[in-house]
């Protein structure tokens, strides 16, 4: 093959490796000039076998920096030249192999001090690591070494100076035994207090009092660190907590991040303010948040929060929800090679030919076209945010306020169809338990918020398909359901994800059936991928039916928010929560030891423990258990009343919910009323006179007063 000029595709062989996968990015990738194989012992045969190093590509086909080396630097004929001459080179989708991701990100991280994807590693036929970085250019660039000089390189090192390769290898097994010798377990009680105060004070540290959120930029929604901030004022009474948690949800709702024509959260910021988004929109940080912004609204009664929810779960439905149930896995960010969140921005110009003059002044003053959002690399593209109020946009218009209300409904259609006429991001379908796991409890709460049964009934579809494709009772739930049928057994966050879904999907449609499977899932947990000092094992070795190579075999345990729920601490909030509603000790247990156990390991993680202290501090709170009876006008008033209050461990039902659900002995005792519609409210063991007043139940059932 020639060194310039186009490359030469691979073989037909080599391009089949890729052809009939399972994984969008993995298919994409089947005309690269590169000889690509999949994950699996193939590789590493043919590796031992030629004696040479192999290259390790985990990427996503949602990710944008992916695309970029896909198209320039593997499809560069110097690039492909030196791999065929002296590498095997593996690709892998992080969404299909998260054990693969976490083990790989977690060595490249110890060499170099960075992560994230493209992720790019090389390994030793063995599967140890022993160079790594993220996105390399194909040629001296953007403050990176070119990837053919670092092929030249490494291909050097691998010839001329293998000790130096062993010597890398082993300083990352070497750092790998140091991370895990360190740490002490903790203990509940008093353990529980530091370690959430600890977390409390880092996140009012790291807390933005301008634009919400944590840290500078690039900044991410860390939607479990919001949930603990609510739950920390109820705990503490302190109104700072939950006052960062509003501001937050507030301005990701007016910021670029959120997409204000089509609803839905792009994936992150990349500046302080919310403003311009990297633009894929994923699956799980959309289920996330709407989990957050459903305890926003029911905390604060903010009617921005219960817009953002309606908005996301249609976004959900229309663009990622299967026709079958379930959700997809992410919207790409781009369109086409070279593009940059075209699909979602606009120049001036566009929106003058979309708009009447009157919408263009209006809509233009609302989202600050003009004054920021301007894309860095065409400051011509505006990203969409609110800028104004409307009535503020609207000053000089002479139109009023429903005359800027309905302008502004009408622009936003005529962009909206707009935008419709535009090529369509990729949308990846595949199925993945552990972010449908996310949405149920999602879904399941923004429906009993909304008083919406078919969003609840989405979630309902969403785990019937699940159970009935992927679930097996004595390997628990599989990682990805489709065409192929189930695969990936035996993931941690799998298990605890959709276990917890399940469980707060049980409570909201009172379905014994999913209980008792939430049930088996968690006792499947505590037999099965316990590990060292009371934590849990993000795969479990005898259910496991991916392939044992690699750095696989090696215990892993996902401990830190990444930003979203570690899968131990969703595991943790599953044992708390199955003990709350069904009295469970076992799983009270479980739940404090492991929460315990977290804190030991994420003592000094601040605001990457959030999802550890918030189940520690659940599993020290008593649980509340509320029941409207009767019919009627006020019964329907007691019950918006219950599911409009914050309660971080309470359970609303209307009428009394059949085993395996467990109530207070004061109310399974007391007889049923007698038509009369009221509410029977208890925390823990103590329980309130029965209720008639709508007025009494968010202090009965929820937490303090909002603030202000």
């Amino acid at each position: 093959m020639p060194a310039t000029g186009e490359p030469e595709p691979p073989t037909v062989a080599a391009a089949h490796r890729l052809a009939g996968a399972a994984s969008a990015y993995l298919r994409g990738a089947a005309g690269q000039p590169i000889a690509w194989y999949p994950w699996g012992p193939e590789p590493f045969r043919e590796a031992a076998r030629r004696h040479r190093p192999i290259l390790l590509d985990i990427g996503a086909v949602w990710c944008h920096w992916c695309h970029v080396m896909d198209e320039g630097t593997y499809a560069d004929a110097e690039v492909a030249r030196r791999l065929a001459a002296s590498f095997v080179a593996i690709k892998v989708d992080r969404d299909e192999h998260p054990e693969v991701d976490r083990r790989y990100q977690r060595e490249v991280a110890i060499l170099t001090g960075e992560g994230g994807w493209p992720l790019t590693a090389f390994l030793t036929p063995e599967g140890r690591l022993f160079l790594g970085g993220t996105y390399f250019p194909p040629g001296d660039g953007l403050g990176r070494p070119g990837f053919r000089r670092v092929l030249a390189e490494v291909t050097r090192l691998w010839e001329e100076e293998p000790e130096r390769i062993e010597e890398n290898a082993r300083a990352v097994r070497e750092a790998l035994a140091r991370s895990a010798a360190s740490g002490a377990p903790a203990t509940s009680g008093a353990g529980t207090d530091r370690f959430l105060s600890r977390v409390a004070h880092d996140l009012a540290h790291r807390a933005d009092p301008v634009h919400g959120g944590f840290g500078h930029a690039p900044k991410f929604p860390h939607p479990t660190a919001i949930q603990f901030l609510l739950f920390e004022t109820c705990r503490t009474g302190d109104p700072g907590p939950a006052a960062r948690a509003r501001l937050t949800l507030e301005k990701m709702a007016d910021g670029g991040m959120y997409d204000q024509l089509g609803g839905g959260f792009h994936r992150y910021s990349v500046d302080e303010g919310w403003q311009i988004p990297h633009f894929e929109k994923m699956a799980v940080d959309n289920a996330a948040l709407l989990e957050a912004y459903v305890l926003g609204a029911r905390r604060f009664g903010f009617p921005r929060f219960s817009e953002v929810i309606r908005e996301t779960v249609a976004w959900s439905r229309t663009v990622l929800g299967d026709p079958a149930g379930g959700f997809g896995t992410s919207q790409d960010a781009d369109n086409a090679p070279g593009d940059d969140g075209g699909y979602f921005t606009w120049s001036k110009e566009e929106l003058r030919a979309a708009l009447s003059p009157d919408e263009y002044r209006l809509l233009t003053r609302y989202y600050g076209v003009g004054v920021a959002g301007q894309m860095p690399h065409d400051p011509e593209r505006h990203v969409l945010y609110r800028c104004l109020p409307l009535a503020e946009a609207a000053e000089g218009l002479r139109i009023g306020a429903d005359g800027a209300a309905a302008l502004l409904r009408s622009g936003q259609a005529k962009l909206r169809a707009e935008r419709e006429r535009r090529a369509t991001p990729t949308v990846d379908r595949a199925l993945y338990a552990s972010v449908n796991g996310v949405y149920l409890r999602a879904l399941a709460l923004a429906g009993q918020f909304l008083e919406d049964d078919s969003i609840v009934e989405e979630a309902r579809r969403t785990a019937d398909r699940f159970l009935r494709e992927g679930y097996r009772s004595e390997l628990g739930i599989a990682h990805r359901i489709g065409p192929g049928g189930p695969h990936g057994f035996g993931l941690l966050e799998d298990q605890a994800e959709f276990a917890l879904g399940l469980t707060e999907l049980a409570a909201v449609a009172v379905r014994p059936d999913y209980l008792a499977v939430a049930e088996a899932l968690a006792d499947l947990m505590l037999q099965e991928f316990r590990g060292e000092e009371g934590r849990l094992r993000d795969l479990a070795p005898r259910l496991y039916d991916g392939p044992a190579v690699g750095s696989v075999p090696e215990p892993s345990y996902p401990l830190e928010d990444t930003p979203h729920l570690s899968a131990n601490a969703a595991a943790a909030l599953t044992f708390v929560k199955l003990a709350a509603l069904t009295g469970a000790e076992r799983f009270r247990e479980a739940g404090r030891a492991l929460a315990g156990a977290l804190a030991g390991r994420l003592g000094s993680a601040g605001l990457f423990a959030a999802g550890s202290a918030l189940a520690d501090g659940l599993g020290e709170l008593p649980a509340a258990r509320l029941v409207v009876e009767g019919t009627g006008p006020v019964a329907d008033r007691l019950w918006r009343a219950a599911v409009r209050s914050y309660s971080p461990l309470g359970y609303a039902f209307r009428g009394r919910p059949p085993a395996p659900f467990s109530l207070p002995e004061e109310i399974a005792a007391s007889g049923v009323g007698a038509g009369a519609a009221r509410a029977l409210v208890c925390r823990g063991m103590r329980c309130r006179s029965p209720i008639t007043d709508p007025g009494e139940i968010p202090d009965a059932f929820g937490a303090p007063e909002p603030v202000p």
